[in-house]
């Protein structure tokens, strides 16, 4: 019995809470927020920022890349002293 008067309870509490809130969503004016605003130019500016860098960094740091040392390292001579 107490079962059922809690599902009961809980379930008009959601239903009228969610109807709360289609309500309330379909009468507000939605102004756009930051996000809506500058999100994607904010977006855009970080990945060219980001792509910048990267290809400063492995372009100016003197790295050679996948160069096989192969003819490159000489063994040092022997020496018995």
């Amino acid at each position: 019995m107490m079962f059922s008067l809690t599902r009961n309870a809980l379930g008009s509490l959601k239903s009228r809470s969610i109807q709360q809130i289609i309500a309330r969503q379909s009468h507000a004016k939605r102004s756009p927020d930051f996000h809506d605003k500058y999100g994607n130019s904010i977006l855009a500016c970080g990945s060219i920022f980001c792509t910048v860098a990267w290809v400063f960094v492995t372009t100016r740091i003197g790295i050679e890349w996948n160069l096989s040392p192969v003819g490159r390292v000489t063994p040092k001579e022997w020496n018995d002293e």
